[in-house]
């Protein structure tokens, strides 16, 4: 049974969200297209920054992102309740900021401040669409489809239809669908190591790490507010480097394929939480989560089932020893 978007995103409340964007055809339009040979990889630096551009403005943080040749695989947390707190001028500069027009310099931009800060229905509309995951998407792909198709002399989609999306909900949803965005080049074998990866968040935590030698800090968003996930940075990175060990294929029994404790505190096993992690996309559709969430989640839709219910059932029943 389909159910509409508005039950699995809420509008009103903070929720975690992993979200993927396929380009048209699955066509290499980020990347080195292997046909024609012709290179756009310079367009994953265009999305990483509007990604981060986007959630200075929005009430979205991010948590992992990856920019692919072909696709785009966001972890972000909505606070649509937050934009409440800002007032109408800082309304509308953030908007203006998302939604600029074409000839704006500090002055006029002023001057639609202005001009704006007493039409209470038009800021009541912006700042509703400031906490909308849709309007964050919107924002991404309608920018970056207008680069390209200006680039490349053409009209038409650059984007597959609307964006996928899945509800994380709990702890070890978020960090299992973090660790599957940030693992992407790895399994796509773009790459060897996770950090080698450009345009993926986990090459910006893995720089920051180095350069501050902090161990100890909290795993907070890339770019935005919002809580911390319950690990460390220097947690997370280990839980990332050594699920791409086991996930990796050709190097059987060449490294110890003990996880970090990390994953036994989320309530897993190993071979659980590798399932998860690589179950992301093949065995959960809507939302992600552990059975008594996804059981909370199918009363609130008034719905028996939800699709990866039985897949969470079967690791929960996993034997932490397996």
């Amino acid at each position: 049974m389909t159910i509409a978007r508005m039950h699995i995103v809420d509008a009103h409340t903070a929720g975690t969200y992993h979200v993927v964007s396929r380009c048209v055809r699955r066509a290499w339009l980020c990347g080195r297209d292997p046909v024609t040979g012709s290179d756009f990889s310079h367009r994953k630096r265009w999305i990483e920054e509007r990604i981060v551009a986007l959630a200075a403005q929005f009430a979205v943080a991010v948590y992992a992102y990856a920019v692919m040749s072909n696709h785009v695989h966001l972890v972000v947390r909505t606070d649509p309740e937050s934009t409440q707190q800002w007032n109408a001028e800082t309304v509308l500069r953030r908007w203006f900021a998302v939604s600029p027009c074409k000839h704006d310099n500090s002055e006029t931009l002023q001057q639609r401040i202005d001009v704006g800060v007493g039409n209470e229905t038009q800021i009541a509309e912006y700042r509703s669409r400031l906490g909308s995951l849709s309007w964050f998407m919107r924002a991404l792909n309608e920018s970056i489809a207008r680069a390209a198709n200006a680039e490349d002399g053409c009209k038409g989609r650059f984007w597959e239809g609307r964006f996928r999306c899945q509800a994380l909900l709990d702890d070890s949803a978020v960090l299992s669908a973090m660790t599957y965005v940030d693992l992407n080049p790895l399994r796509a074998r773009v790459v060897d190591t996770p950090e080698a990866a450009q345009n993926v968040s986990f090459r910006h935590r893995f720089d920051a790490i180095k350069r501050t030698q902090a161990r100890d800090l909290p795993l907070l968003p890339i770019v935005g507010s919002g809580p911390s996930c319950g690990v460390s940075e220097v947690e997370y990175l280990k839980l990332v480097d050594e699920t791409g060990r086991m996930i990796r294929g050709d190097k059987p029994g060449a490294i110890d394929r003990s996880l970090p404790s990390i994953v036994r505190r989320l309530g897993l096993s190993e071979s659980a939480w590798l399932r998860q992690v690589q179950g992301t996309l093949s065995r959960y559709r809507r939302v992600i989560g552990r059975v008594e969430s996804f059981i909370d989640k199918a009363a609130e839709l008034q719905q028996r089932w939800l699709q990866g219910l039985a897949f969470a059932r079967r690791l929960k029943a996993t034997p932490a020893s397996v």
